[in-house]
């Protein structure tokens, strides 16, 4: 397996060039990410639900060679839905919610070979910038315990922080992505409005403000999971302006001068 300084030392990227040049397995990337869990998280309450026999399917059906096949992820528990599993939204009016299909983006993640390993906590229907629901309890930031995590992809960042996953699903309507990623120190990114898909099961959120996307250990690591989710799905309200290449390859390019 690997151990969990040499994942540490990685981002999704740098994993997925692991598994693709048979340096490690993807089981072996997957273990150490469960293992983590299994290490952190009792102080930590950013997991949720630990999704282990899924992701492990997942891993044994093959994941392809993209630029993040192998990469774990958490999804923030809320909108996105993996058939079989339940979406509570922290709430306990929710709590049980399955349904029989996944959502386009959650499609979208397993189609690049990035591995869906847990779901994590968020404040209730994420309506709050903090991470404190009665239903799934408090969340607590990685770098000190006493500290607010934000809100409200609060357990996705706090999953992140503490290296137990690379990358960690996020939405932001009102800083939902911004607030957490500031409080934990890791990258968030909100894209523009109809670049990542919302479907089948929403389509215009809270008229546009809400747009789907990540936080992530590393830069590259948003720009190469934006590459393999940004385009309109079917039956989209509205779709951003069309991208004049990979957003990978922009990470490297020289900015310019204003």
């Amino acid at each position: 397996m690997l151990s969990q300084h040499e994942y540490a030392d990685q981002d999704a990227v740098g994993l997925a060039e692991l598994v693709r040049s048979g340096a490690v397995t993807a089981g072996e990337v997957l273990d150490t990410a469960l293992s983590l869990v299994d290490a952190l998280d009792g102080e930590l309450n950013a997991i949720v639900t630990v999704l282990a026999e899924h992701a492990r399917d997942q891993v044994a059906a093959g994941l392809g060679g993209g630029p993040l096949a192998g990469a774990p992820i958490v999804l923030k528990d809320e909108y996105q839905f993996l058939p079989g599993a339940p979406t509570q939204h922290a709430a306990r009016i929710s709590a049980g919610l399955t349904q029989d299909h996944p959502t386009e983006l959650v499609e979208r993640y397993r189609c690049a070979g990035v591995v869906i390993a847990a779901k994590a906590n968020l404040p209730e229907f994420g309506a709050s910038v903090t991470c404190e629901p009665v239903a799934t309890g408090t969340t607590r930031n990685p770098w000190r315990l006493d500290r607010t995590v934000g809100g409200s992809s609060g357990g996705s960042s706090a999953a992140v922080a503490a290296g137990i996953v690379p990358l960690g699903y996020a939405n932001d309507g009102a800083g939902s992505i911004r607030i957490p990623a500031s409080c934990n120190g890791v990258f968030g990114l909100k894209p523009s409005r109809g670049r990542v898909p919302t479907g089948p099961d929403n389509g215009d959120l809270w008229n546009g403000l809400v747009i789907e996307h990540a936080v992530t250990r590393s830069v590259r690591d948003s720009a190469a999971l934006l590459d393999a989710t940004a385009g309109a799905d079917l039956g989209a309200p509205y779709a951003a302006p069309a991208q004049d290449g990979p957003f990978l390859t922009e990470v490297d390019r020289a900015p310019g001068e204003i």
